[in-house]
């Protein structure tokens, strides 16, 4: 018999050893009994929490867009100003939580697999508007709303290519340099925003 209280607790280790197992691998090609021998619990008890691996994997992109969500929300809260906000958004995605290896290899498996699964596609299409409208309600009180809209666009991209490009090198991700870079992009495209307006 279960010991009482132990469910959330399994659950939250499958979904650590799923983000391990697939971000090592780089890839979904992994079973169940892969993912439930690294989080140490056998099979037939991740089949009993999930159903399967395809449930597994979105639990597991539930789990790592909620924490981020969760972060964003306190980052937000203590956030005073347009710019303060936008440096949070920025911030976040590239925590430690977020920006480590094993996971950076996983949301990079996810987005692959969104081609063939449509939750998988929900999930990421969530992720990316909920980015795209806490940069653009930040942005619009610095710029006009086109210009908010192009640099909260361009801003979202800039942070998904960081994450592709840290995938593919050696070492562990530098998310200073990638905040400065992002921020750098926030600030010129600001910057220029404000010289056309002023030549007017």
């Amino acid at each position: 018999m279960p010991k009482v209280g132990m469910e959330p607790l399994r659950k939250r280790a499958l979904i650590d050893a799923a983000i391990r197992t697939i971000g090592e691998r780089g890839s979904l090609d992994v079973t169940v009994a892969q993912i439930a021998q690294e989080a140490g619990v056998s099979a037939a008890l991740a089949h009993h929490y999930f159903g399967g691996k395809e449930q597994l994997i979105l639990a597991t992109m539930r789990h790592l867009l909620n924490e981020l969500g969760q972060d964003l929300l306190g980052a937000l809260h203590n956030a005073r100003t347009p710019s303060a906000r936008i440096a949070a958004v920025i911030a976040v995605n590239f925590s430690a939580a977020q920006f480590a290896p094993q996971t950076i290899a996983a949301w990079l498996t996810f987005y692959v697999h969104a081609q063939q699964s449509d939750e998988t596609r929900r999930l990421l299409r969530v992720y990316a508007r909920r980015m795209h409208s806490n940069l653009a309600y930040a942005l619009q009180q610095l710029t006009d709303r086109e210009t908010a809209l192009q640099i909260a666009e361009g801003t979202g991209a800039m942070i998904d290519g960081l994450y592709i490009r840290h995938a593919l090198r050696n070492g562990a991700p530098e998310a200073a340099k990638a905040i400065a870079l992002v921020e750098d992009y926030v600030t010129t495209k600001l910057a220029a925003s404000e010289r056309s307006r002023a030549a007017l």
